[in-house]
């Protein structure tokens, strides 16, 4: 895995990632994941304006998370610096890496990516991390076509250094093949949804993934 500022410490193998649902269950999905394993969680919520969604930013930062997870939001820069979040996560069709690796060379720094041929460009770009999706079906992303699938994960894995996490459709079920096809971990909304269960899903998960 290639080293930079951002990923002197091995990434967390999951990412929880926020149902965009407006927040309120963040605070008590990071409560439920206190004493698990190492998580990234990503504060993915597009219908808050920046003043709400710095202050969802601000309530998750003031959580305890395990060590060694990062806390991170999409495409909000400004609200990461301001709210000391450790990164950063962008749309494949966001502002060029370039350009938030040049402003922020220490913040860890992702992007969504569907080929390989966009892996390759987004690790060239500077991308400490990529989400590969859609793996499986997902009533999400039907709208976009039909899933990537497995063997297309297995491509990009092998074409990049970074890690790879493999998004879309994922179940507990699902975990170990896409392990097998050289993800370094996964990412998952709907599999993470429930407070209640979320910290044996993902020591389960932490298991399966090393």
């Amino acid at each position: 895995m290639k080293a930079t500022a951002a990923t002197a410490a091995p990434l967390p193998r999951l990412v929880v990632i926020s149902e965009g649902s407006g927040g309120n269950a963040i605070p008590e999905t990071l409560r439920a994941m206190a004493g698990g394993p190492p998580c990234m969680v990503l504060i993915r919520e597009k219908r808050l304006q920046g003043r709400e969604l710095f202050s969802l930013a601000q309530k998750a930062r003031r959580e305890q998370l395990p060590a060694g997870s990062r806390l991170l939001v999409t495409e909000r820069l400004d609200i990461a610096q301001a709210a000391g979040l450790d990164g950063v996560h962008l749309p494949e069709e966001a502002c060029p890496l370039e350009r938030l690796r040049a402003v922020a060379p220490k913040l860890l720094c992702g992007r969504s990516v569907h080929s390989t041929d966009t892996a390759l460009e987004a690790e060239a770009a500077g991308a400490d991390y990529l989400f590969f999706s859609p793996v499986y079906d997902t009533p999400s992303k039907r709208r976009y076509g039909p899933p990537q699938g497995t063997a297309a994960l297995r491509e990009a894995c092998r074409a990049v250094t970074i890690p790879v996490y493999a998004l879309g459709g994922i179940t507990l079920e699902r975990v170990a093949e896409c392990m097998e096809c050289g993800a370094w971990g996964i990412a998952a909304i709907s599999l993470f949804s429930e407070p209640e269960r979320l910290r044996s899903i993902l020591e389960t998960i932490h298991r399966t993934t090393g």
